[in-house]
């Protein structure tokens, strides 16, 4: 899913090819897509592009007379900016017309759960915002306030949008390697310093990356947004040394989502173990990094 940075790297894409030009046309091209009645979406069609904005993971077009349309990419939708001649494909939910070419919203797979709604104000629109703090634009008693509200795991207290904005399961990861504290540690059971840690980590790991990515998109439109980056230093970079300090990096699977981690620089050299693996394995779990190599070194003996 599109996480703050790479929200930030479409919005500086399409600042530059879409704001104050007016929409000439909208395709949908599934109509599950739009999930608003009022206004109709075709209400769109005309108007100028007066804003483009970030709520959430969530990308809003501003338009004139207040009309709001807010796309929501969830885990498989994308942008891509096309030439006049191109013709939508079966991965193509909308196509959005302007004088410069098209922008084509598509989302790969068979599930379809990215999502556009058309709003009438600006009250209409805030009623979308899932609440959460922007990181970037908070202070340090503000983001200890919001971190500590509930007694959650890192992991899920970082990606809790009603929390912060805009953090997901990839960047979560970034920035836990980066404070050096595990994804599996109680919000309840952090000291003061620990947090300002874990702020001055969050702050400097989403603020690099968006540089990065917003960089990258005044050059070319940013075509093939994903959420493992060769670059990461924990992220999709399961069995690879760590870059802080060589060790293999390790995950934990849940649901649809993972936490890697490196048990050296986060949890003191213990090796996780998710719910399901635990109750399978129980005792002849690996509790450390010797007891898994040994375990491999007997396996292959």
């Amino acid at each position: 899913m599109p996480e703050l940075p790479d929200i930030e790297a479409y919005i500086e894409a399409l600042e530059a090819r879409i704001l104050r030009q007016p929409i000439a046309d909208i395709q949908i091209s599934n109509p599950f897509l739009v999930r608003s009645v009022e206004p109709p979406w075709q209400e769109a069609i005309g108007k100028q592009v007066t804003s483009i904005r970030r709520l959430g993971k969530r990308i809003v077009f501003g338009l004139e007379e207040e009309l709001f349309v807010i796309i929501h990419l969830m885990i498989a939708g994308r942008f891509h900016w096309k030439a006049h001649r191109f013709k939508p494909n079966r991965q193509t939910l909308a196509t959005f017309t302007f004088s410069a070419g098209k922008l084509a919203l598509t989302e790969a797979g068979s599930k379809r759960r990215a999502s556009l709604y058309v709003v009438q104000g600006e009250a209409a629109l805030a009623s979308h915002d899932p609440g959460g703090i922007d990181v970037l634009a908070t202070d340090l008693d503000s983001f200890a306030a919001a971190l500590t509200r509930e007694n959650h795991t890192l992991k899920r207290a970082l990606t809790d949008p009603h929390l912060f904005s805009g953090i997901g399961n990839a960047y979560s990861d970034e920035i836990l390697l980066e404070a050096g504290i595990s994804p599996l540690q109680l919000t309840k059971r952090l000291d003061d310093p620990t947090i300002r840690r874990l702020y001055t980590a969050t702050q400097k790991t989403l603020q690099s990356w968006s540089e990065k990515l917003r960089g990258e998109a005044r050059k070319s439109f940013p075509e093939k947004v994903t959420a493992f980056r060769e670059d990461m230093a924990a992220h999709g970079k399961y069995g690879q040394p760590c870059p802080k300090c060589a060790t293999p990096i390790q995950r934990i699977t849940y649901a649809e989502n993972e936490a890697n981690y490196c048990p050296t620089c986060q949890t003191g050299g213990r090796l996780l173990a998710d719910r399901a693996l635990s109750r399978l394995l129980k005792e002849d779990w690996p509790r450390t990094l010797d007891e898994l190599e040994r375990r491999y070194q007997k396996n292959s003996s």
